[in-house]
């Protein structure tokens, strides 16, 4: 099972990559802590973790597409 970690800031992109994961039935954990995203290093949202690898809005969409749970 994927460990995945959705960071948001509640903006139009967060909403839709959230819209994608929830309409494929992936599990996943929100984080809405902007001090540990900058921590983090992240400059911008949303950003999805996927077992520890970050990937950026345009891959976590494709992600979620290729991993629809039934």
């Amino acid at each position: 099972m994927n460990k995945v970690i959705l960071y948001t800031t509640h903006c139009p992109m967060c909403k839709a990559l959230k819209m994608r994961l929830d309409k494929n039935n992936i599990e996943y954990e929100i984080c809405e802590d902007v001090d540990l995203m900058i921590a983090k290093g992240f400059s911008r949202a949303p950003v999805l973790e996927v077992n520890g690898n970050v990937l950026t809005l345009k891959e976590a969409m494709q992600w979620a597409e290729e991993n629809k749970c039934q």
